[in-house]
């Protein structure tokens, strides 16, 4: 009896473990162009950063990969030091706004057997938009994390659009790619 009901405890455990999908937290393009004297400053990108590395955080301490990404750029292109990468962190240049186009993002993630990011960055609409949707064409499960992104007042025509609608507008469609979570949401869960 008593190696019946270990072995029915063993085949939790293990089914528990299994159930416990692996993921990679992606940071995208937190650059120094992005924030206050940089070419292309985006609405509060302090703010966004500062949840990211909250998020950092999280994932470091639960031992899962961060994987940052960085933008080619003649200047400004340096990660900003409030989501700096800790030594050994893998960093991919991107030269597209689709992070795993031309990078080998997609290998290295399949290489780490990984089957769910958790995306945060900067801009909402464009490269963070791209990455969920690759992600989400590649079969990924998707978390974005919408407090831990940032991005700008828009203009179309004679329209001005601001940040923060141009915001919501993307999270809105993103939540059919996958989860739209805060950071103390995703951390909750």
């Amino acid at each position: 009896m008593k190696s019946f009901i270990l072995s029915i405890v063993l085949l939790a455990a293990f089914q528990y473990a299994a159930a416990q999908k692996e993921y990679a937290l992606l940071v995208i393009d937190v650059q120094n162009f992005y924030f206050p004297g940089g070419r292309s400053e985006l609405v509060e990108p302090e703010k966004a950063a500062e949840k990211a590395a909250e998020a950092i955080r999280e994932a470091r301490e639960k031992g899962n990969h961060v994987i940052f990404i960085q933008h080619k750029s003649a200047s400004g292109m340096e990660i900003n030091e409030i989501v700096k990468p800790a030594a050994g962190e893998k960093i991919f240049v991107k030269e597209e706004v689709n992070s795993f186009l031309g990078t080998g993002l997609k290998e290295y993630i399949d290489g780490l057997a990984i089957d769910t990011l958790v995306i945060c960055g900067m801009q909402t609409q464009m490269c963070v938009e791209a990455a969920v949707r690759a992600a989400h064409d590649y079969g990924y499960g998707v978390i974005l994390l919408r407090d831990a992104c940032a991005t700008r007042n828009l203009r179309f025509g004679d329209r001005e659009v601001s940040a923060a609608d141009v915001h919501a507008s993307t999270l809105a469609t993103l939540k059919s790619y996958g989860t739209v979570l805060s950071v103390a949401e995703w951390i909750k869960k």
